[in-house]
């Protein structure tokens, strides 16, 4: 912890080899420059662009992620299934129907020795009917983490006005909601009024530069064009991470300040 406050870099979606590359070589320098003292990294698409594997989430922990959330792409390898019974801190939406594998949140401790809580969510708006993230957002603040001032709220959701709408709705309740999925970076963070840090969505972690959201660009253009099915490849270019570093007041859990990165192999857009 340093003595501005806990600092928390959130990384958005990991998306295949291109994603892990940059995690590896980016995130131990951002460690070290910024100061960090937990990551947080959505890892959904972390194995060849669609779920996850052993190897994958092996290479990312030894790279310096804390915890890992996801969203709904995690089942898309069947080792996710052993993968989220067993693993402390790799998380899936807490929302899912009581019996499925894992869990949707976990306790996280800084090298100072600060709780952070960590939930996952999804949304429903344009996606799968889960039960309701704001009543399970309740659930986990009166039932999972009473008594601990930082939370972190990833809230993997596709509609701009849910994650708008749950912001609010958490607003001096959560210390930091940060929006995944979508794979596009928005530039609306800020600190709301009652101490929750927001970003709609923290963007990926990936080749994003002449791609479709991490996709090579002929093969979304024949999805489009004809609405056959064709097979996604990751694309090739520059690996960027993108994400968000979330400054908190280790006492009150409120945020401080929240400020969006972009790194990529080969230029520094920010910090």
């Amino acid at each position: 912890m340093t003595n501005s406050g806990v600092k928390i870099l959130v990384i958005g979606d990991v998306v295949g080899k291109p994603g892990r590359r940059a995690v590896r070589e980016l995130l131990d320098g951002l460690i070290d420059t910024c100061r960090i003292d937990l990551t947080v990294a959505n890892v959904e698409n972390a194995a060849g662009g669609f779920g996850i594997t052993y190897d994958s989430l092996t290479e990312l922990f030894d790279a310096g992620v804390d915890v890992m959330t996801t969203g709904n792409h995690v089942w898309d390898k069947k080792e996710a299934l052993n993968l989220l019974e067993s693993a402390e801190y790799v998380l899936r939406p807490a929302n899912y129907p009581p019996g499925v594998p894992g869990k949707g949140w976990c306790v996280a401790r800084t090298p100072g020795g600060v709780e952070v809580a960590v939930l996952n969510i999804s949304g429903r708006v344009f996606m799968s009917a889960l039960d309701c993230p704001f009543r399970r957002a309740d659930d986990f603040l009166e039932k999972d983490a009473p008594g601990i001032a930082c939370t972190l709220v990833d809230f993997h959701a596709e509609a701009t006005s849910e994650k708008r709408a749950l912001s609010i709705y958490l607003d001096g309740r959560v210390s930091a909601l940060f929006g995944t999925h979508t794979h596009v970076p928005t530039a609306d963070e800020r600190v709301l009024p009652g101490g929750t840090a927001y970003i709609t969505d923290v963007g990926m972690t990936g080749n994003d530069e002449g791609s479709v959201i991490g996709i090579e660009y002929e093969a979304a253009r024949c999805r489009f064009l004809t609405q056959m099915p064709s097979r996604f490849n990751l694309a090739k270019g520059i690996p960027t991470l993108n994400g968000a570093i979330i400054t908190l007041d280790p006492g009150t859990g409120r945020a401080l300040s929240i400020q969006r990165v972009a790194k990529s192999l080969d230029r520094s857009v920010s910090p």
